[in-house]
């Protein structure tokens, strides 16, 4: 898109930029598009009364930096028994170059405050004569990869004490087990890391209107024309118009609704599935201090990758806790704090074929689900005492976490698809675009938001690639490293290892 420069004070119903939604992606966009481009307008929309409340919020996800240093999902096996990293390689990738651009706001004096992220061992830990043996293969291709060389291995049940207590006090020491721990993992947390990037979008002249639900899109000849609702108590006027030039939408499970709305025909096709989660969370000092870090098991048969079972130590307002989980279910719900009737409203005749296929092929899923939903607490608790065999429910509560919307769409030759990661779609004049799908989501916003920059402004992105690159070293393209200085300093210098 070609925006013409203007110094001029943003007025309440001409943007250039319109982000909807007031969570990590909106919040690491408008962050960006503030360096950028200072004199740009723009303006955060939010439809409840304070930004980072749904997926963003540091209880409603698990705060792991998807490093692929930990999750078994990322590193399949193939039929030959070989280990797939191709996945690990490129979301751990991802991960740095989001760790070089915090890095380079702190440095930089745009952001202040190191206190999102916190140093946590990353680790996997199995159970099994089988799964022993694949986690030995993984370490083993792994540790060839210059981003996983330090990644440690063992069977050897003294050092897994030594690594996670709690993983191995009154274990049956018949059953073989085994680890590999990252100690340069992290734990963020995504909601105060929202609320730094907001803070430096605004404080450069963005606005941020919370209570502001979009409620539709109408393609203009200069943008788009937003609807806009606001939901406050004492609002005087309910309902107005906003023009843009280039709206994103990062309503996280809302955003489907809303690319919908929109008539774009790349949205065409596409369908979302919700799934909600718990978790159980403890504060008790005594357990806490025995756990330091974050533990990813290996997802029992037909779950989802987002039900990957793990015990995680979080570090919340400054605060620590362990969190186990997260334990699958459904909701009709597309935000957690949204209409029932999400899904059913998202029906099109155009995604239908996409959702039945999609639906078909994955009945063991929805099997999952159903178990979930069903299972007794005390069989939920079980669960964890599989991980912490000294577990007591006393010290324990339930959380209920965020929504996940997965994407569903139709690929040709295979049909209506089931996936789980994320993906930006975008219109072909690059005038609006939107974000779909769950994890890794935060830990690769950086990734995924420069992504957008590049499809929607290509006449301007090559002007920006050298201030990017300066932010962002891994940028520069061949010969330099993913893992540069600046974004391990992140994790190291700048913040105070626990």
């Amino acid at each position: 898109m070609n925006f013409p420069r203007t110094t001029a004070k943003p007025l309440a119903t001409d943007v250039d930029v319109a982000l909807i939604g007031g969570g990590i992606m909106s919040a690491t966009l408008g962050a960006m598009l503030s360096v950028l481009e200072p004199t740009w307008r723009i303006a955060i929309y939010e439809r409840l009364d304070d930004i980072a409340q749904e997926s963003s919020n540091p209880w409603n996800n698990a705060g792991t930096g998807h490093a692929a240093l930990c999750e078994l999902n990322y590193t399949p096996e193939r039929k030959d028994g070989s280990i797939d990293i191709t996945k690990a390689v490129a979301i751990n990738e991802q991960f740095q170059t989001s760790r070089e651009f915090w890095n380079h706001l702190l440095t930089a004096g745009l952001m202040e405050g190191t206190d999102f992220i916190n140093v946590t061992p990353h680790m996997t830990f199995v159970r099994g004569e089988k799964n022993v043996d694949y986690l030995r293969r993984r370490w083993e291709t792994l540790r060839e990869h210059e981003l996983f060389s330090d990644l440690e291995f063992t069977q050897d049940r003294e050092v897994i004490s030594r690594w996670a207590p709690l993983l191995t006090e009154a274990r049956d020491e018949s059953e073989p087990i085994a680890a590999t721990r990252a100690p340069a993992g992290t734990d963020v947390d995504f909601g105060k890391l929202t609320r730094q990037l907001v803070a430096l979008a605004t404080s450069r002249g963005a606005g941020l209107h919370v209570n502001h639900e979009v409620r539709g899109l109408k393609k203009t000849k200069q943008g788009w024309r937003l609807s806009l609702h606001d939901r406050s108590w004492n609002a005087g006027v309910r309902n107005r118009t906003v023009n843009a030039r280039f709206v994103f939408v990062g309503a996280g499970g809302g955003a489907l609704p809303l690319l919908q709305a929109s008539g774009i025909k790349e949205a065409k096709g596409y369908g979302g599935f919700p799934i909600s989660g718990e978790f159980l969370r403890t504060d008790n000092p005594d357990v806490v201090a025995e756990h330091q870090a974050k533990v990813y098991g290996k997802a029992e048969v037909g779950a989802p990758p987002m039900s990957v079972p793990h015990l995680d130590t979080r570090v919340v307002d400054g605060k620590s806790y362990l969190m186990f989980g997260p334990y699958a279910g459904f909701s009709p719900k597309y935000l957690k704090r949204g209409k029932y009737l999400g899904l059913v409203t998202s029906l099109r005749l155009h995604n239908l074929p996409s959702m039945v296929q999609a639906g078909l092929r994955n009945l063991d899923l929805t099997k999952y689900l159903v178990e979930q939903v069903v299972l007794p607490s005390e069989d939920k608790f079980h669960e964890l005492q599989k991980f912490m065999p000294t577990a007591r429910p006393v010290d324990w509560e339930k959380i209920t976490a965020g929504q996940r919307v997965q994407v569903i769409k139709w690929v040709k030759g295979k049909g209506g698809v089931l996936e789980f990661g994320t993906e930006v779609i975008a219109a072909k004049d690059g005038s609006i675009a939107g974000l779909l799908g769950a994890s890794p989501g935060a830990s690769t916003a950086v990734s995924a938001m420069l992504g957008v920059l590049e499809r929607c402004f290509a006449d301007r992105y090559d002007t920006w690639k050298p201030q990017l690159a300066s932010m962002m070293p891994s940028l520069a393209g061949p010969g330099t490293s993913a893992v540069a200085d600046d974004a391990a300093s992140l994790t190291t210098d700048t913040v105070p290892a626990r």
